[in-house]
């Protein structure tokens, strides 16, 4: 039995615009939006995450293909880890001709809210293959300090 999908031609359209606003570096914008307000503007394209946790630690290994460290930047502030950066289009030469073009370019941002037991300052990171490796060491328990009260 052989399965069939329907064509959806608004579906279609959708994707054309996001492949002409991905080619012109224009972001895109939620619906709805009003004229002169702070726009959402969501990244062009958002790099898989893959989040593990050991005893130790938190690690998180960002898929980054065609870039270098260079192009990221990794930052925390307020308990809230920030990866961005922006994979650039090749240039290209008068002789090519681009039958089809779906790796995705443009800036992106992802961020991840740690849990209270990170240690922000012991936040390692690491670039090989494209692939981007955070090491996030848990912070040793904060025993409860007792105070002792005195009765006048």
């Amino acid at each position: 039995m052989t399965n069939i999908t329907r064509w959806n031609p608004v579906n279609e359209f959708e994707d054309l615009i996001d492949r002409y606003n991905r080619y012109f570096g224009l972001s895109r914008q939620t619906n709805g939006e009003a004229e002169g307000k702070d726009a959402f503007r969501r990244s062009d394209w958002a790099p898989a995450v893959d989040i593990r946790e050991s005893k130790e630690a938190f690690m998180i290994d960002a898929e980054l293909p065609g870039m270098q460290k260079e192009d990221v930047k990794v930052t925390i502030h307020d308990g809230v880890l920030a990866i961005q950066g922006e994979r650039r289009k090749e240039e290209e030469s008068g002789d090519d001709k681009h039958h089809r073009i779906e790796r995705v370019y443009g800036s992106f941002l992802r961020r991840f809210t740690l849990p209270d037991n990170v240690d922000e300052s012991s936040i390692k990171a690491t670039f090989k293959d494209g692939v981007l490796s955070l090491t996030l060491k848990k912070a040793e328990p904060v025993e409860p300090k007792a105070i002792e009260v005195e009765v006048h």
